[in-house]
């Protein structure tokens, strides 16, 4: 199975919502799955399992999320699949779910446990026929390409001013515009939209961000002095306080108390890695928590991927082309601006700057994931002889291992 999640957002371009987008199976590998083979395991909920392990919780801002149920998985169990508190889930049904007397008695049923519903993929002619469901509905999304939007809009406003309104499939960012400018939705989803818009005047770095600028440099080095590392660290005491708790944390030894202590201890390797993740963390902290989110998925998704793509000597490589793959949204500066102050190698700058070397492939195949773009990603999959739970795992662990990074507040 294949499965990613999707932001939906509001007018002022705020997540506020994800969508999970899934595909049981490689069709290209397996063209059975495509014909009778397709109803097997027909009443699980696909992709459903990402938020177990991710966790509601450690969703920006615990946001809805729309799950797609068929009109066979709409009878399975739900809480035995998933523990998401019922309010958070939205289930997203279309029209082939149709308004028989089996499946409303269905969706009341479901209302009255407290999930909510969505109907996606109604055609204008569909309104009269499927209004009982309609009616049942919490959510309505309406695909420009389907429908006239002007004349969906009317419609829904009149016969149901409670539902909500969600505008789905805008391609680019003057539609977008276009559609804003006939009415105010209640969210929106499109391929160009994946992570908040962030806006800056290139204006000069705060002084905390020089210093997280210059331990990145400091730590791209190769083979970089310790001793300088701890001296920069010391600027920042609550990054101090952070590595004092993991060290001891991580070792046996006690009476830790000072950070070139702290530093030894860690080693080359390990203090790399976490002065990465804990400044990129650091630098997000006055943008969308999306940014924050997507740059430290990316980095752990690209570095899963990087024995499946023969790169495993370039695991460390790969997870900071992720990490360091919206600093430009971080930074205010272009990718290649923002890029040359951290200092990255010339592996990691041709790809996110020219997309080209050897980390070019990953990074596409890792932004054709999450875009959904199965089509792609199956045949990139082939060429390579990546079978699908591999990729599905690699993704599922960078969920699991973004959900430990940012532990809950008690």
């Amino acid at each position: 199975m294949l499965a990613t999640l999707i932001p939906l957002f509001d007018a002022d371009l705020a997540v506020k919502a994800y969508s999970i987008f899934a595909q049981k199976e490689n069709y290209f590998l397996h063209p059975k799955y495509s014909g009778f083979s397709k109803l097997d395991g027909a009443n699980r909920v696909t992709g459903l399992d990402l938020i177990d392990v991710m966790g509601m919780e450690t969703i920006s801002g615990e946001l809805d999320i729309f799950v797609p149920v068929t009109e066979v998985s709409l009878y399975a169990e739900l809480d035995e699949q998933c523990g998401a508190p019922h309010d958070k889930l939205v289930l997203l049904i279309d029209r082939a779910v149709t308004p028989n007397e089996n499946n409303i008695s269905r969706i009341k049923e479901l209302k009255a446990q407290g999930y909510r519903f969505a109907m996606r993929k109604l055609m204008g002619a569909d309104f009269e026929n499927y209004k009982v469901i309609i009616s049942e509905m919490d959510y309505i999304f309406i695909n420009p390409k389907k429908m006239q939007i002007s004349r969906a809009d009317e419609f829904f406003r009149k016969a149901y001013p409670d539902i909500k309104i969600c505008v789905v499939g805008i391609k680019d960012f003057d539609e977008y515009e276009d559609i804003t400018a006939q009415g105010r939705y209640d969210l929106y989803e499109g391929s160009f939209f994946r992570l908040p818009l962030t806006k800056g005047n290139n204006a000069e770095m705060a002084p905390l961000k020089t210093t997280y600028i210059e331990m990145l440099n400091v730590v791209n080095e190769k083979d970089y002095d310790l001793t300088k590392a701890a001296e920069v660290l010391e600027r920042d005491p609550a990054l101090v306080v952070s590595l004092l708790n993991i060290v001891n944390r991580m070792t046996v030894v006690s009476g830790i108390n000072s950070v070139q202590h702290a530093v030894a201890m860690l080693g080359q390797k390990e203090l790399k890695r976490w002065i990465v993740t804990a400044v990129t963390r650091e630098l997000c902290t006055d943008r969308p928590s999306e940014v924050m989110r997507l740059s430290l998925l990316r980095a752990k998704f690209a570095d899963n991927l990087a024995e499946l793509f023969g790169l495993k000597h370039m695991k460390g490589e790969l997870f900071l082309m992720g990490l360091f793959s919206v600093l430009d949204k971080i930074l205010d500066r272009t990718i290649d601006e923002a890029l040359k102050e951290v200092k990255v190698s010339k592996e990691i700058y041709q790809c996110l700057v020219d997309g080209e070397g050897p980390l070019a492939e990953v990074y596409e195949f890792m932004k054709d994931y999450e875009e959904a773009y199965w089509p792609e990603v199956s045949r990139i999959m082939l060429l390579k002889q990546i079978e699908v739970a591999d990729v599905y795992d690699a993704y599922k662990g960078s969920l699991n291992w973004y959900r430990l990074l940012l532990p809950t507040k008690p």
